[in-house]
Parts: structure tokens; sequence; C-alpha cells
């Protein structure tokens, strides 16, 4: 009998998950532990990286209670994309990792310019990596000038695991210093922001061995066999089973996207549309990219004194149950508390609520906010077709899949089947522990098998004339909004 057990480890924003996984899929044990952010000026958004690693000595203590601990033979790791972990020689962290939702380098993202876009599948933003160091490079001009290496989180956490300085295609894609068709290091783009190819990582594929344990505290093998690993979204990806061209699946979690697998690279770069690499060879995806998704309802739910978002859901519920059309003049609400990337990279985009009354109850704000969210991915789906990708049924992951009201709102919304799977909130978890297999000559059959179905909702043909008529008025919005900042 096959004991061996992957260790999948998930590097999140707000937390980092562990779980232990047998061969046949099953999750034996899981653990979690909250991590923070520091804003420390308007705009910024940094982790320590130390903090990382805390957290997963943490999570570990709590797996090493489970008796298949001792059965670990391999680790999978996935993580937060577009962060910036910078390294000295001696492999010192020199300055606090600048994460995905960082607005600082707006100037610097312009400055770098489209030229690139069709060779790194994104137009320059400031949530990805290259123009934070375009950035550290003018206002942080001696810890630049200490780097010697530039990582991704989740590659920071294998550094504390084996000693080894490793990336892999999907996270290097997120960078923008990656040729993703051609899945090597771009050296213009990295001229381009002072950078030298050697100080990059070395780049596997995700389902490759990395690196092997060498972190004795842990209570595991030598042996143990680290693999490459990816990003959160691509490595859920491969949790649910989205491994092959015409997959897609929408997540939502703090932020939000709509992801199409395909064969190809193939973005729409000036729509903000990104090309990344897939976590498996010969794989790419096709993302529309939200800031700001689920962490919308957290804001609202704060905003108005309920306990908790459940709470706020059921007064959503009641007030406006999901069968029936909402009043047209119930409040808009646009959803980039945080900017926008897909479609408008526009970072210093914020949100609003429009059409406020008297009359207006936390029932009302609750829906408008999952309302907005849903008409942020209509906006990105419909830029996502236009590259090319074939996006028609859509597996729901994250915190907002466990909403069955926002599920059907997102049917209605994207005149799309949604469907929500059992244990899709540990989907990257999983995906980590599969690719984990993968490096040691396992697990080629648990890539196709995907995650039960849960639940199914069909786009209710009534509720489309007031929901287009409302979208149609959320986009008139983005004119006032922009006019804010500029």
């Amino acid at each position: 009998m096959n004991t061996a057990v992957s260790l999948g480890i998930d590097l999140g924003t707000s937390e980092l998950k562990a779980i232990l996984m047998d061969a046949s899929g099953a999750v034996l044990a899981q653990a979690g532990v909250r991590l923070s952010v520091s804003r420390r000026h308007p705009g910024w958004s940094e982790q320590a990286p130390q903090d990382w690693w805390q957290a997963c000595l943490q999570a570990l203590d709590v797996l090493r209670a489970h008796e298949s601990f001792a059965g670990v033979a391999c680790i999978g790791l996935s993580g937060q994309m577009h962060g910036a972990v910078l390294l000295g020689d001696d492999n010192r962290v020199l300055y606090p990792a600048i994460l995905w939702d960082d607005s600082r380098a707006v100037a610097e993202a312009a400055q770098l310019g489209p030229g690139f876009a069709d060779v790194t599948g994104s137009l320059p933003m400031a949530g990805l990596t290259a123009p934070k160091l375009l950035w550290l490079q003018r206002h942080e001009p001696e810890v630049f000038k200490a780097i010697d290496c530039v990582l991704s989180p989740k590659d920071y956490l294998r550094l504390r695991l084996s000693g080894e300085r490793v990336s892999e295609m999907s996270d290097a894609a997120g960078t923008l210093w990656l040729d993703v068709a051609n899945r090597q290091w771009f050296s213009p783009m990295l001229r381009a922001t002072g950078l030298a190819p050697e100080q990059m990582p070395r780049l596997v594929e995700g389902g490759a061995a990395s690196a092997c344990l060498t972190a004795r505290e842990l209570g595991l093998r030598a042996e143990v066999v680290i693999a490459g690993g990816g990003g959160d979204n691509p490595v859920a990806a491969v949790g649910i089973g989205a491994i092959n061209a015409g997959d897609g699946f929408i997540t939502l979690g703090t932020s939000a996207a709509i992801v199409a697998i395909t064969d190809h690279a193939a973005g729409n770069p000036a729509s903000a549309v990104h090309s990344f690499c897939h976590a498996l060879p010969d794989r790419w995806y096709t993302m529309g990219a939200m800031l700001a998704g689920a962490s919308c309802l957290r804001w609202v739910t704060r905003l108005t004194g309920m306990p908790d978002e459940q709470a706020l859901l059921d007064q959503v519920q009641a007030q406006l149950p999901i069968g029936q059309s909402v009043p047209l003049d119930t409040p808009l609400f646009l959803p980039y508390l945080a900017g926008e990337r897909t479609p408008h990279n526009d970072p210093l985009l914020r949100g609003g609520f429009m059409n406020l009354g008297h009359d207006c109850t936390p029932a009302m704000l609750g829906y408008a906010v999952m309302e907005g969210v849903g008409f942020g991915l209509l906006d990105a789906l419909r830029v996502v077709q236009s590259s090319g990708a074939d996006v028609t049924a859509c597996a729901l992951v994250g915190g907002g899949a466990r909403s069955e009201y926002w599920a059907q709102l997102l049917a209605n919304i994207l005149q799309r089947e949604i469907f929500t799977l059992h244990g899709s909130e540990l989907s990257a978890c999983i995906g980590a522990a599969k690719l984990g297999f993968l490096a040691i000559g396992q697990g080629a059959a648990l890539l196709a098998a995907g995650m039960p179905v849960k639940a199914r909702y069909v786009p209710d043909v009534a509720q489309q004339p007031v929901l287009e008529a409302r979208y149609r008025k959320f986009q008139g919005l983005l004119g006032a909004a922009k006019a804010l900042h500029d």
C-alpha cells in the first residue's frame, strides 16, 4: 500500500493554510494561521517574510500531531502572487515584502510603458513585481544596490525550507520579467528595472522537483522533495481539476478573478487582461483580475455594524429575495476599494455608493456590494473573451463561494451556469499537494480528478432585464469615479 503523504502549503495574504493529503487525494489534516498586513502609508501594503515563516512553523506544529505527518514524502507550495521579497547576498531580507495590492509604483508602471506587454503577457501595473523594483531604485537606492535576489512570497518559504533560491513558471509570469510564451526570464524587462538575470531565481515547472528539505526543526526526513509549486490562482486550478484548455473558474476571495485555461499564451494586454503560465507544462491561463472581491462584503459588514457577514446576508435575503427583481432605484456600488486591474488598469480608482436615500438599509447596501462585484466580474469576463478564451460554465471558489445567494446572483449577472465545489476553500492547498506528488513521480491520476460538485446555479432569465439596466447605470458611473483622481 502507498503510504506517501504530501504536505500542501498555501501562503495567502490573510492566512497561511497547510494540509496533509494522501495519494488517493484525501485530506488527512489541515491547519491555518492568520496573517496581518501593514499599511504604513496610503496605498502601501506590506508583510514581513519572517512572519510567513513563523506562520508556517505554527501550522506545521498543528499538523505534527497527526499520525500521518511522519509519512510526508513531498511538499508543494502555493502563494499570493506579485509580491517582492528582496534578499541580500546572505539571504537576509532587506525590506518588507511589497504585496500585490500595493499601489506606490503607479508612476513607475507608466514609465515602463506597454512596449513589452505582448512578451510579458500583461501591461505594467503598480501591483505587479517589476514596477516595485523601479520604485525602490528611485526611493530606496541603498536597499536596491544591496539586492542579490528577488523572490516571490511562496519562494521565500522554499528558501527557508531548503536553502535554495528557486521559483517556477506561474509565479514568474506574474512578475512582468518572464517571456510568458517561452517560459524563460526576459532580459530586456529586467534591464528596464535595473536588474540582471543573475538576480533572478532558477526556474522549474510546478510539478518538478525544485529542492530537498534541509530545515531540521520540522521533524521531517531530509529526503523530502519540494515541488516547484505555483501562484495561488493556477495552483487552485490544479486543485479543482481546471487543467485543460476550455476549463474556467471564478475565484472570489480577498480579490476576485475570472480564469480561463488555454493551450497557448493568449492575453489582451491593452484591456488589462493577463496571460500567465499555468502551474503545469505547456499550459497557460488568461485572467481578468479585480483587486477587491469578497473583501468588499467584509468591509460593508463592518461599515453597517453587523456582527458577521452571514447576519448581513440573512437580511439581504429577507429584504431582497434572490428570486425577485430588485427595484431599479436600489443603490449601486463601485467595487474599487483598492483600485482596479481588469479592464481599467487604474490603481487610484476608488469605490463608492450611488443613489443612497433616507430609506437605505444595511440589506440594500449588502446587496449593492455583491451586485457591484458581480458587475466588475462581468466587465472582466467580456474582455477575457475578447482575447479568444472560451468561458462557459464556471466553478466558483474562494470565501465568497459559501454564499448561495451570491452564487445565484453571479449566475444571473454573468448569464453563465455557476457551480460550487465541496472542499474548494482548500483548493490551493490541495493543488499544491498534488504538485508535490508529481515531483516524486506519483499522482498523475490525481490531476484529472476534480472536486465533487456541491450545487449548480443556472441563470434566471426573468432577472435579466433589470440587471442589464442596472449594469448600464453601473458603467455610466466610471467616468465620475475616474474624475475624482484625474
